[in-house]
């Protein structure tokens, strides 16, 4: 597991959450823009008009975040090597690899698992600091770590 491509791999999946949002908001967009167009009147019209600011409004918000997340990790720089783990540390465990990044879950890199995990999360708090060799427990789960790059 090469941690450059585990980086440029949580980049590609966050992108393509923006990259899907982005093309419900316009669909949204276009649906509001062919119901102002019919205009009926009353109050099913306004409340159609409202159902669909609030949708664009959440997600335009999740975009937002999403767009923030993109960020974090572009501020990552995957060169330096870790000897105690830290935020953009690639970390192989006895119950798997994490990328200590953002919070972002599972991804699968060429059919390879590995968790995107942020620091501020209490599995990343836990683990802020280790070495190889130690152990920390989790959920009634001991996790020892086997290697940090």
């Amino acid at each position: 597991m090469n941690k450059q491509e585990v980086h440029i791999e949580a980049i590609n999946f966050v992108q393509q959450k923006i990259d899907a949002l982005t093309k419900i908001y316009k669909e949204a967009l276009n649906a509001a823009a062919a119901d102002d167009a019919k205009s009926s009147s009353g109050d099913k019209h306004e409340t159609a008009v409202s159902m669909a600011q609030l949708e664009q409004e959440k997600i335009t918000k999740q975009i937002n975040t999403l767009l923030e997340q993109k960020r974090e990790l572009e501020k990552i720089n995957t060169s330096i090597p870790h000897k105690t783990i830290q935020k953009g540390s690639l970390i192989e465990t006895n119950n798997g690899w994490f990328y200590l990044s953002i919070g972002i879950g599972l991804i699968k890199h060429s059919n390879f698992p590995f968790f995107c995990l942020s620091p501020q999360a209490p599995l990343g708090q836990l683990l802020l600091g280790k070495k190889t060799k130690d152990t920390i427990s989790f959920n009634g789960k001991t996790t020892a770590i086997k290697n940090i790059f």
